[in-house]
């Protein structure tokens, strides 16, 4: 590395989220100094939390600052001084909006925003987080593998707005470099469903899935196929991408490789956590009910979008270039989500 790691500044965006906050434990753990935005300081005592779930017991390296992705201020304090940013921020939305461009927008012009910031601060690279939904719903030869040269096309009949918003972020952030980015170096990681331990109590949507099979809210399971990720290897890919001089201009899949049906995940439930398994469903929704469903409801429309999905999908770039290799199998990021669940009383 060209500076030692204890004279490196990394802004880490979005500090409270699953992902964030295991990037700045991992960076924190290796001895660099972390900066971390925020869209409000009233939650800085959440994070140093989490941290401290994962074993931090000293924060003199960790720096708060109070940013919005949809607002100009304060992003120049956040970038300055720093060498590596990972953007791992995104617009948060309790409900779907009607009009779509309502969390395309946002996404868009917040990750426009940190870009710009970047560049006018001379930082070396930006690691942005996009998602498999910008690279492997447009795929249309099951028998061939989805790799990162793939691209959703964001006019996809079906696509979910998030979906859109995600590759339409990520194309506005080659875009810019391309045409505007001077010296600024971008790296981007597209991580699958991501599962594994949580640091805190609030969920992630992967969670909610699992959640919903446990408390018996989901009556019957869609027969979807999954591709499924650690959160601690997504992590990880984040700072190789970060250092690795082979990385700039590169996106990597992030994923641990092979793919996992929900009923399967219903069945490894009851096998291993037979506890608080018992409202697990054994029946298996057929795919033209979600298809109706979709129709009346936006969860099921999300759902029936993935249906035609392919998840033949290849982690090989990651593992070659970066030389990663993931710590956690389908199976154990499943059952590492429900025993933090049960941690953080999630579910009884």
């Amino acid at each position: 590395m060209e500076n030692s790691k204890k004279d490196t500044w990394v802004l880490v965006t979005g500090g409270t989220g699953f992902v964030g906050v295991h990037a700045i434990l991992q960076l924190l753990q290796k001895g660099y100094k972390v900066k971390t935005t925020l869209r409000s300081l009233n939650r800085k005592d959440e994070i140093i939390s989490m941290l401290e779930n994962g074993g931090i017991t000293a924060f003199e390296n960790l720096r708060f600052i109070e940013a919005d992705l949809t607002k100009d201020d304060h992003w120049d304090e956040a970038v300055k001084d720093c060498t590596y940013v990972l953007h791992i921020a995104s617009p948060i939305f309790l409900t779907l909006p009607k009009d779509e461009n309502e969390m395309i927008r946002p996404a868009v012009d917040g990750t426009l925003r940190v870009l710009k910031a970047a560049r006018d601060a001379g930082i070396k690279r930006v690691v942005m987080t996009s998602n498999f939904g910008a690279v492997g719903y447009s795929h249309k030869y099951p028998y061939t593998a989805i790799t990162e040269e793939d691209w959703t096309d964001p006019n996809e009949k079906g696509l979910s707005s998030y979906n859109k918003s995600k590759v339409m972020a990520e194309r506005a952030a080659w875009d810019f470099i391309q045409r505007e980015g001077g010296n600024l170096e971008l790296s981007v990681i597209n991580p699958v469903g991501i599962f594994g331990p949580s640091l805190g109590p609030d969920i992630s949507s992967g969670f909610e899935l699992v959640k919903n099979m446990l408390d018996g809210t989901m009556k019957a399971i869609p027969n979807l196929t999954l591709n499924i990720i650690d959160v601690r290897d997504v992590a990880d890919l984040h700072i190789r991408a970060m250092t690795s001089p082979e990385a700039n201009g590169q996106r990597f899949l992030a994923l641990a490789g092979g793919k996992i049906s929900m009923p399967e995940i219903a069945g490894l439930l009851r096998e291993k956590m037979p506890a608080v398994a018992a409202k697990v469903s054994t029946k298996t929704l057929p795919d033209w009910l979600v298809r109706i469903a979709a129709l009346f409801s936006p969860k099921a429309k999300a759902i029936a979008s993935m249906l035609k999905a392919s998840r033949n999908v290849s982690n090989d770039k990651a593992r070659k270039v970066l030389e990663w290799e993931p710590i956690a199998t389908n199976e154990a990021a499943i059952l590492l989500s429900v025993e933090s669940m049960l941690k953080f009383g999630n579910i009884k």
